[in-house]
């Protein structure tokens, strides 16, 4: 149950008001999690709970207000239901007496995205529903026909969306790129913003695939980093640090060991490192007056010299000397003018998953925005990108021809 977010399957429940949703979501978990009344628009705001699904392992299933809610606050209840398409990793389309224009849009929807879904046809023991299911029959769509007193048709709901969640290949932090026996130099700074008693998330990943790798993961801090490599017998297989560490310590990195950043391993991990490579076009073509989005997933307490806040428009500012307007949104969705942003910076997405994250890069190409990320940015604007992209051959090729480029 301790399993962050970023690692669980997203499973959400979708459907129209009083479909039976809320009923369904608590007797899928066994709990009764979601408020549930006759009245309908009961759900608002989505609800998230946790549990195990075997055979998948730790996911989070999500609760939604309905698709067909009224009124202003209606709409933006099913605008926020809409929103949370972008975690799904499948979608439990519940439906109770008949089919309508929403179910035909939300699976569109779900089609265009690539999205697998189940039909949940719930209040079963009313039968009622006769026509429904020979509907859905004849659309050839997965489904189940429940009742939230029947716990065996609740059994084979679980099993019917366990079985159309696909396993996706998701490319690791840092495991391939060593060998069993390699020393890996781990640079953690602990700042303001690092909670105590615990580091952040992509420290913690590449400490286990190291020890996954069955290499050796040395951790210190910035400051410490040449007493660290002056005290080992041998010379590093790579050294990572902290993004905002990174001026700090590459001069005493020696020129023949290869270095990164945490950011630029989550730029690979989690998202796609040569879509956030090409936003980078971006940078000199800025102008005066135009509006750039710093986006974070999590929301933090803000520090005096936060890195969104403070730091990333600094930096960016004065490499180019322009005067553009920088604003910072926080949370899993993009804000809904997303569409006047010349550039969007985004944050390593550690506490996302690598679909959600791959679901904002895509957004960000259909809108036509450039993307780039908070450490592929950062060792851009302080000139050591070429050597921070040493690990991965292709992502410096690519790189390296957008520099040519620039430059005639």
């Amino acid at each position: 149950m301790k399993t962050p977010e970023s690692y669980r399957k997203h499973l959400i429940f979708l459907g129209r008001r009083n479909a039976g949703k809320s009923s369904l979501f608590n007797a899928f978990i066994g709990a009764r999690i979601a408020i549930v009344s006759d009245q309908p628009g009961t759900t608002t705001d989505p609800v998230y709970k946790s549990m195990e699904l075997a055979p998948i392992g730790p996911v989070m299933l999500v609760d939604t207000a309905g698709l067909d809610d009224e009124g202003y606050l209606g709409a933006l209840r099913a605008s926020k239901t809409n929103s949370v398409l972008y975690k799904a990793d499948a979608v439990c389309l519940v439906v109770d007496s008949e089919w309508t224009n929403f179910e035909d849009d939300i699976v569109k929807e779900l089609k265009d995205k690539e999205i697998p879904f189940v039909v949940a046809i719930t209040k079963a023991d009313l039968g009622k529903n006769q026509e429904l299911i020979d509907f859905v029959k004849s659309k050839g769509f997965t489904y189940c026909v429940v009742s939230k007193y029947d716990k065996e048709s609740i059994d084979t709901l679980r099993l019917t969306i366990a079985s159309v969640i696909k396993a996706e290949y998701e490319p690791p932090l840092i495991e391939d790129l060593v060998d069993g026996g390699d020393i890996v130099v781990l640079v953690v700074p602990i700042d303001l913003g690092a909670p105590k008693g615990r580091l952040i998330v992509p420290q913690v990943e590449a400490i286990r695939e190291c020890l996954d790798a069955e290499a050796i993961p040395v951790i210190t801090k910035e400051r410490e980093l040449r007493w660290t490599l002056e005290n080992l017998r041998r010379k590093p297989k790579m050294i990572v640090t902290d993004s905002q560490a990174v001026m700090r310590v590459v001069a005493d990195i020696p020129k023949d060991v290869p270095m990164t950043t945490f950011s630029i391993l989550e730029a690979r991990h989690k998202g796609d490192l040569f879509e956030l490579i090409k936003g980078l076009k971006a940078i000199m073509d800025l102008k005066d007056g135009d509006d750039v989005l710093i986006g974070e997933a999590c929301t933090h307490r803000t520090l005096a010299d936060d890195i969104a806040r403070v730091k990333i428009p600094r930096w960016l500012t004065n490499f180019t000397g322009k005067d553009v307007n920088f604003f910072v949104h926080s949370g899993r969705e993009y804000p809904e003018d997303v569409e006047k942003y010349k550039l969007i910076i985004h944050c390593g997405g550690c506490v996302i998953t690598r679909k959600m994250m791959l679901r904002r890069i895509e957004k960000a190409r259909e809108l036509g925005i450039p993307i780039v990320n908070y450490g592929v940015l950062i060792s851009y604007l302080h000139g050591i990108l070429d050597r921070a992209l040493e690990p991965f051959p292709e992502a410096k090729a690519l790189y390296e021809e957008i520099e040519n480029a620039q430059r005639v």
